[in-house]
């Protein structure tokens, strides 16, 4: 069943990554959780915005792109009103886009070290 998970898992971040080259996110990182203990999902994808209305249509977009594709919904989402750092919870997977000075800020990528950690390279 592990194989299956992954698989599914895996394709969730292609779809989220789809939805944040969608609108032209910047410096997008998947970091791998699944090998550290007591980690909270098993992936984060960490993408920013230049503005406010970016990082929402950012957002909107990987929700869309995700809903489309998967037919899944985030189980929570929290940062939509003032779009400083928007979270979007797929339970296994967690998309963090924020505003650039927001994200070197709170430097998730530093926090999480332990993680395998992938920059994504828009192909388009």
């Amino acid at each position: 069943m592990k194989g299956k998970k992954e698989t599914q898992t895996n394709k969730l971040v292609q779809f989220v990554i789809e939805g944040i080259f969608e609108k032209m996110g910047k410096e997008v990182v998947v970091l791998d959780l699944s090998g550290i203990e007591n980690s909270i999902c098993s992936r984060f994808v960490i993408a920013h915005g230049d503005s406010n209305s970016q990082v929402s249509a950012i957002a909107e977009s990987v929700v869309d792109v995700v809903r489309k594709r998967s037919k899944e919904k985030p189980l929570h989402t929290d940062g939509m009103t003032h779009a400083n750092w928007i979270l979007l919870d797929y339970s296994d997977v967690v998309v963090h886009i924020f505003q650039e000075p927001v994200r070197r800020l709170y430097n998730l990528e530093d926090l999480w070290a332990d993680a395998k950690n992938e920059k994504i390279e828009d192909v388009n």
